[in-house]
């Protein structure tokens, strides 16, 4: 399967969240938005794409960029599948600076709520804009995901880190509902550690159950940033467990891993408990 990387940049004024219009070349091709967008070249790391691409498109100067989310989807292209992967950044701009759309873009604005600004937003830009204004969560999963895909929540924790620890899942239908949650101790470990066992046992509750296309949430961005091949791993506690995960998801058609804030994560996050819990009780 083709995979798709892009950044894309959060800027942010008193008017709301810029937005630029692509030029598409075309007239009788539907007019798009989106979040400033770009793609990674060879051999740059993904913080300085967002800079280069800014300076490209907007004229726009970043004085600082952080890492806010990541989202992946799958989307169909010429009949085939593409895996999509977006990195998110809230960017500051340097002063008043007021964008200078050129090349793919033509015209800019600021907005506050996507859901009544009036645009038509990309698939991509849609997603984000989902997250931020928390449109997004565990009870209510985007069309695009029940489309094709079960879609499990996963959590760990530890508790004194390293402590006793436990991990937690929900496993939720194509239809939005919870087809089964539960949770395990695993004894002693770090919270890293815990988070790793929760994406690996949640991996192995889809396979035991034959689910083919699963999408997987985790509030650990370490976890889904490290899965998704953003970033490596140097800890010699998690590179075993990472070595089975990608052992396990040859039994998959498609995958995807997403981050969610921990708010959206509770029920995962209450069972990683509860089987704390009930050991510490026995």
């Amino acid at each position: 399967m083709k995979q798709r990387i892009r950044v894309v940049g959060i800027i942010r004024n008193e008017d709301g969240i810029l937005i630029l219009k692509r030029n598409l070349g075309r007239s009788d091709t539907p007019v798009f938005w989106e979040l400033p967008t770009g793609k990674i070249k060879f051999g740059e790391q993904p913080e300085e794409a967002i800079v280069r691409s800014l300076e490209e498109y907007t004229g726009l100067h970043a004085t600082s960029v952080k890492i806010k989310d990541v989202i992946t989807f799958l989307a169909l292209e010429d009949s085939s599948r593409l895996s999509n992967l977006y990195i998110i950044y809230d960017v500051n701009i340097s002063g008043d600076t007021k964008p200078i759309p050129k090349d793919r873009y033509v015209a800019y604005k600021y907005i506050k709520d996507f859901s009544s600004a009036g645009v038509r937003l990309n698939e991509a830009s849609t997603s984000v804009f989902e997250i931020i204004e928390g449109r997004i969560t565990s009870d209510r999963i985007s069309a695009r995901d029940t489309a094709s895909s079960i879609a499990i929540f996963v959590d760990g924790a530890s508790r004194g880190n390293p402590g006793p620890s436990g991990t937690g899942y929900r496993v939720v239908g194509t239809d939005g509902h919870t087809i089964e949650q539960g949770g395990a101790f695993i004894g002693f470990a770090t919270s890293r550690v815990a988070e790793y066992f929760a994406m690996k046992d949640g991996i192995e509750k889809a396979i035991e159950k034959g689910y083919k296309s699963v999408r997987f949430f985790s509030d650990s961005l370490m976890v889904v940033n490290q899965l998704n091949g953003i970033f490596t791993i140097k800890n010699p506690d998690i590179i075993p467990i990472y070595n089975d995960i990608q052992k396990l998801l040859e039994n998959f058609d498609s995958v995807s891993f997403t981050h969610i804030p921990r708010s959206e994560n509770t029920i995962a996050d209450g069972e990683a408990n509860r089987a704390i819990d009930d050991l510490v009780k026995h």
